[in-house]
Formats: C-alpha cells, sequence, structure tokens
C-alpha cells in the first residue's frame, strides 16, 4: 500500500508540474488567454510592487536551491521518505510557483519594444527556442528521475538506481548548462521589455548563476576529476567560449 501511495504522489505532483511549467510559459510571454501574466494583473504603487515582487522571486530562489543540496536532503528525508523526496521538493515548486503567479504586480513601464515584423517575429523563435531547449535538455539528462517519477517508480519495483555516470549527451557538448541557457533565453527574448519582464529576467538570472556554482560543487563531489575537465573543456552557458572554471570553495 506504501508504495502505491509513493507511486501516485509522484504522478499527482508531475501532473500538476505539467499544468504550472506551461502556465509559467504563459505567464512569461503574456500570451492571450492567461488572467494574470507578467505584465497583466491586478497593478499596484511601485513602493509595494518592487518590493513585493522581489520577495516572491527571491522566494523561488531560496526554495528551489536550498531543498535541492545534499545538506538539506539529508535532514530532510528523515521526515519525508525517499522515495517522495524528488516529487515534493517538485511540489514545494508548484507551490512557489503558484504564489508568484498569484502575488506577482505587474510592472509595465517599457524598457525596450520591437515593433518591426521581423524583429519581433526572431525574438518570439527565440523565446520558443528557450523553452524547447530547457524541455529536451530535461530528457537528456533523465527527465523522470528529475521529476521524481523514476524513485517512485523504482520503489514500486524494489529497484535500486544506478550509479550516476557522467555522460555529455547533445546540448552538454556545447555547454555545461543547457537547462539553464534555455530558461535566460526564454526570459530575455521579447518584443516587449517593461520594467517588470526585466525585474524577473534579472532576478532569475541572478539565481542561477548562483545556482550553478552551488550545484557544480555537488558535481565535482558526485564525479570527481572527470567533472572538473569537463568544466575545464565546455563553456558555462554560451557555445564556443571556452571552458570555464570558477571557484567552488
Amino acid at each position: 500500500m506504501t508504495r502505491i501511495f509513493y507511486l501516485l504522489y509522484a504522478a499527482i505532483a508531475y501532473a500538476i508540474f505539467l499544468a504550472v511549467f506551461l502556465y509559467l510559459i504563459a505567464f512569461v510571454g503574456n500570451l492571450p488567454g492567461a488572467p494574470l501574466t507578467i505584465d497583466r494583473g491586478p497593478e499596484a504603487a511601485i513602493t509595494l510592487a518592487l518590493p513585493v515582487n522581489v520577495a516572491l522571486i527571491a522566494l523561488f530562489g531560496l526554495q528551489h536551491s536550498v531543498m535541492a543540496r545534499p545538506a538539506f536532503k539529508a535532514v530532510w528525508t528523515r521526515y519525508v521518505p525517499p522515495p517522495i523526496e524528488r516529487s515534493t521538493y517538485v511540489m514545494m515548486t508548484n507551490l512557489v510557483l503558484v504564489i508568484l503567479f498569484l502575488g506577482w504586480h505587474p510592472m509595465t513601464a517599457p524598457v525596450w519594444t520591437v515593433e518591426h515584423p521581423v524583429g519581433a517575429a526572431i525574438l518570439w523563435g527565440l523565446f520558443g527556442l528557450g523553452w524547447a531547449i530547457v524541455l529536451v535538455s530535461t530528457f537528456l539528462i533523465n527527465h523522470f528521475e528529475l521529476f521524481g517519477l523514476q524513485q517512485a517508480w523504482f520503489a514500486w519495483r524494489a529497484r535500486t538506481a544506478a550509479t550516476p555516470v557522467l555522460h555529455q549527451p547533445l546540448f552538454y557538448k556545447l555547454v555545461r548548462h543547457p537547462l539553464y541557457a534555455g530558461f535566460l533565453l526564454a526570459f530575455w527574448a521579447t518584443p516587449a521589455m517593461t520594467a517588470g519582464h526585466l525585474l524577473l529576467a534579472v532576478g532569475l538570472s541572478i539565481y542561477m548563476l548562483i545556482a550553478i556554482r552551488l550545484e557544480e560543487r555537488n558535481l565535482i563531489d558526485t564525479f570527481g576529476a572527470d567533472y572538473v575537465a569537463y568544466r575545464e573543456t565546455t563553456p558555462m552557458l554560451v557555445p564556443g567560449l571556452g571552458g570555464s572554471a570558477p571557484r567552488t570553495d
């Protein structure tokens, strides 16, 4: 019965994530049909909107990074069974994103506007490409483990996960963090950049640069010299810029 619960819980967390992820695309892109977006929703004076929006970005960053750290997991799994630890992380991410959608105050002052149809089309294309890179990257590194389904399935089948092996499929031959590169492209590529959109793009870009530093510490702990060599020969986010080896101590 417990293993059935694990599997059901993981499936529900994943299904909610898919809905939240699709809404995130609509939220960032101001797509028609979404009642609340980055530039559409309850407006407020800048003295309220700015600190609230900054707090929402910080909440996402703290939740997403702190809960992913091994030290937190070591404590967290005393209370949350390991087969659903990742699904619980996904569920908490869902909750934080929903809070961001509901609590965000649009700041619609224009920063740039591209009205030329070709320029706008190129930016929309880059916006879509960014999200596509994000989705494909999750499958390249193991989509179902990333979102907790594999852990629950292995518990159901009484299987143990294989020892992780460092490999560089497709995008990972070009950059070390294509998932983050995709998010950066999606957040910045827009024909109509507003103050609120800029705030979100800057805030999440800062978060991702910090997250990369933290993740690479864990990757070096896991893969040792293999990851150090990979890091020294493969760019972090932009293809063709050469290897990068930021300090991780």
